[in-house]
């Protein structure tokens, strides 16, 4: 007999650790460094007070949060500042050789900090563990201690931005070799809006360029991923997207299959000559099926309407928890928003089965909980009262970040 509740699972939400608590899980070697580091560190968002912080690790704070919500599974993104990095994790530019050492540090203590709280409720929690592409070794070390720890967010993938000349770019033929151990292990590999952004200096219009430009920089990895064959060589790698909406991947494939056509049948594009061999024999379209998820965090009627268009087996709800642009707290009237008309086969699929596919949730764990918890399937198809929208605009703007 099928529930009368719905199991939800957000596939985008964020936590991290306080200084002290990253202290403790950061290598005793760089402690002493990481003391004089911390005492020079100012928070620069002081409006949030002590208590708005503590929804990044308060178990009781966050799961009540939660459960309000509806919501009793959640994959699991930073959201606060490892040890030795000049900002906010997302917003933070990969580091320079010589700052390497200290924030590969950090970001294996915030790995291991992740790993015992993921572990306190692990049936709930799917933890996106973070790695650094300067050194491919390192990195490919960090993808199997956190496979090997259970981790089942998978990686974060540094999005690097083209002012960052320091560190190979992604079409980079070297990174085959990550690639395939992520396939092999079957380790997601997620890119997250906010990210890959170039340094716009210190001026009144950095953020407003920032926020403008920041949905064709999330959406330079999968470009590059798709037409440097890496979805060709490694069909089975599991690629990411998230809090990004979706409703421009239909476009931009369209867009893609074109060009690489073109390609394929003449070797040029107005006068620029190409080349035999180099577009990936399929066309953007059937590697971004093939290979490809989206996150979609409070999403827009539009990207309801593309679902079909990105793959309904591939899309997964998002809340962005704990920022202000997320659902919180108005889950229930978004999921009736958006919800209320559609199959419920389809609903499942995207609230909760596609993401428990993709990141190992045990949907039978998650039960009890979603009959306690979960919005009952008549409560998702009463739609909400009026006709505006709740304005969840599925760009992050991270204000809970360094709110240490």
């Amino acid at each position: 007999m099928a529930s009368e509740h719905y199991t939800v699972i957000s596939a985008d939400t964020h936590a991290g650790g306080s200084h002290a608590a990253y202290r403790e899980y950061l290598d005793p070697a760089y402690r002493e460094e990481f003391d004089a580091w911390r005492g020079k560190y100012k928070n620069p968002y002081k409006d949030l007070g002590d208590q708005r912080r503590l929804r990044n690790w308060d178990n009781d704070m966050r799961n009540t949060a939660q459960e309000g919500e509806g919501v009793v599974g959640e994959v699991v993104f930073p959201n606060t500042v490892p040890p030795f990095f000049p900002s906010f994790v997302l917003f933070a530019q990969p580091p320079q050789p010589e700052e390497y050492e200290r924030r590969h540090a950090g970001v294996q203590a915030h790995n291991r900090w992740l790993k015992d709280w993921c572990d306190e409720f692990a049936p709930r929690r799917a933890g996106v563990g973070q790695i650094f592409l300067n050194d491919i070794d390192d990195a490919i070390a960090d993808v199997k201690w956190i496979k090997e720890n259970g981790l089942r967010g998978g990686i974060l993938l540094p999005n690097l931005a083209p002012d960052v000349k320091w560190v190979r770019p992604l079409y980079d033929p070297e990174y085959d070799r990550l690639w395939e151990v992520c396939q092999d292990l079957d380790v997601p590999v997620n890119v997250h809006s906010g990210t890959g952004n170039p340094d716009y200096g210190k001026y009144g219009i950095s953020m407003l360029l920032y926020i403008n430009e920041v949905g064709f920089y999330t959406q330079r990895p999968l470009v590059q991923m798709i037409l440097s064959g890496v979805f060709e060589r490694f069909p089975r790698m599991n690629f990411i997207l998230t809090e990004i909406g979706c409703a421009w991947i239909p476009p931009l494939l369209e867009r893609l299959d074109y060009t690489m056509n073109q390609i394929r049948s003449t070797g040029e594009t107005g006068e620029i000559k190409y080349g035999d061999g180099l577009v990936p024999p399929r066309s953007a379209t059937e590697y971004f099926l093939q290979n490809c998820w989206v996150g979609v965090s409070g999403p827009g009627q539009a990207d309801i309407d593309a679902r079909h268009q990105v793959g309904i087996d591939h899309f997964m709800w998002g809340s962005d928890y704990p920022h202000d642009e997320g659902t919180h707290p108005h889950t229930r009237e978004h999921l009736r928003r958006r919800f209320h008309n559609l199959p419920r086969e389809e609903t499942e699929m995207m609230l909760a089965g596609n993401a428990a596919r993709l990141y190992g949730f045990d949907l039978d764990a998650l039960a009890p909980l979603a009959e306690k918890f979960g919005p009952t399937v008549s409560e998702i198809e009463t739609p909400p009262e009026g006709d505006e929208d709740e304005g969840l605009k599925g760009l992050s703007k991270d204000l809970d970040a360094a709110a240490l």
